[in-house]
């Protein structure tokens, strides 16, 4: 319920109750209840608190990665992290890879083509997400390979009703002006279009094809014309750790309403990269960033890992085109497949894994 044009309520139980008003374009969170004051709540309330937010109108949009403010989506995120509290895992964040064909060539891709044009089918995804919203989950995250080459990815998004947001991760390969619109009229949140750089030539060297800086940018295009929320996606490396600036400059630039940091997992075809995760010194510079930087807001995945542990297992979950259940996509430990076995039953298993909340990677102390 929408207290005034600027005041958002977040959550209202006789344990928790906590509020948001933006207040000289950023979000001011305010929290009450006894269980407002235990570290699960105030490392929550800490990631929104002091942020530019994507949007502030009829309703709060917090992050491209959040349900809006009001919404039954951001009810049930809510309610998970007060099972969470509880020690009761729920699969908030759910990533389909629904096919491994894919233009590109990126040289750390996490799931490189096999050759065998691995894919979901249609019937199945939509099982998949009738499952996984049974469960809890608030973000279906459509990934591939590149899943603007899915004909039938439209159909898939309207499987996702209103109990969670969908996304798709995007190079930009396929995705059309028609497409866009087709999302978005059946219920696309936001897209997510990945970057390797802030210049052309970097990133199209990255990504094996020339080309893949136009297709993102004409991606991004194409998303706002239809009406959806577009978040850049930069993956940091080692040597592009300097470019953290830039890439804000160009989220500016094009008018993105989030820009999300990533750091890159050796794993896949860069397995042997072990030298490009970010030093302790790099994540000094992220940190400096964020917290000084400007609209368009910032989402610092490092930061909230820092803040909150691994995610893989415990919030996430990952499907593969061939069905693979992995704790988080760039930990290819497979956990079971939904071509044997109910995700219910998948993701109890997780709940097993050594790392769960682990402060270091899994995927990166390999």
């Amino acid at each position: 319920m929408k207290v005034d044009p600027a005041r958002y309520i977040l959550a209202s139980n006789p344990l928790f109750r906590a509020e948001a008003a933006v207040e000289d374009g950023r979000v001011r969170l305010r929290a009450a209840g006894p269980l407002a004051h235990l570290p699960f709540a105030k490392s929550a309330l800490k990631i929104a608190d002091g942020q530019i937010p994507v949007m502030a109108e009829d309703r709060l949009y917090l992050s491209t990665w959040f349900p809006p403010i009001p919404s039954r989506a951001f009810d049930r995120l809510v309610k998970s992290y007060l099972k969470s509290s509880l020690g009761i895992r729920t699969p908030d964040q759910v990533t389909i890879s629904i096919t491994e064909e894919c233009p590109n060539r990126c040289l750390h891709c996490a799931l490189p083509d096999s050759g065998h044009h691995h894919r979901l089918e249609p019937a199945e995804v939509e099982d998949v997400v009738n499952q996984i919203l049974d469960l809890g989950t608030t973000l279906v995250i459509f990934d591939g390979g590149e899943p603007a080459t899915y004909r039938e990815l439209p159909d898939l998004v309207k499987c996702v009703d209103d109990r969670a947001i969908s996304t798709i991760f995007t190079s930009g390969a396929g995705f059309t002006s028609k497409l866009a619109r087709d999302l978005k009229e059946a219920g696309l949140y936001a897209v997510n279009v990945s970057l390797d750089s802030a210049t052309e030539v970097e990133h199209d060297r990255m990504r094996g094809r020339s080309g893949t800086f136009r297709d993102a940018m004409r991606a991004v295009k194409n998303a706002q014309d239809a009406g959806l929320l577009v978040d850049l996606y930069a993956v940091l490396r080692s040597d592009n750790v300097t470019e953290i600036e830039e890439f804000h400059n160009l989220a500016q630039k094009v008018g993105a309403n989030e820009l999300t940091i990533f750091e890159v997992v050796p794993v896949g075809r860069w397995a042997d990269k072990k030298g490009a995760i970010l030093s302790e010194e790099d994540h000094a510079l992220l940190e400096r960033f964020v917290m000084g930087a400007s609209s368009p807001r910032v989402f610092s995945v490092p930061s909230a890992f820092r803040e909150f542990g691994c995610f893989a297992g415990r919030n996430w979950m990952h499907i593969t085109p061939e069905g693979d259940v992995y704790p988080c996509a760039c930990l290819p430990r497979v956990i079971g497949n939904i071509r044997k076995d109910p995700v219910k039953k998948i993701w109890h298993r997780m709940a097993k894994l050594p790392f769960l909340g682990s402060k270091i990677c899994p995927a990166r102390q390999f």
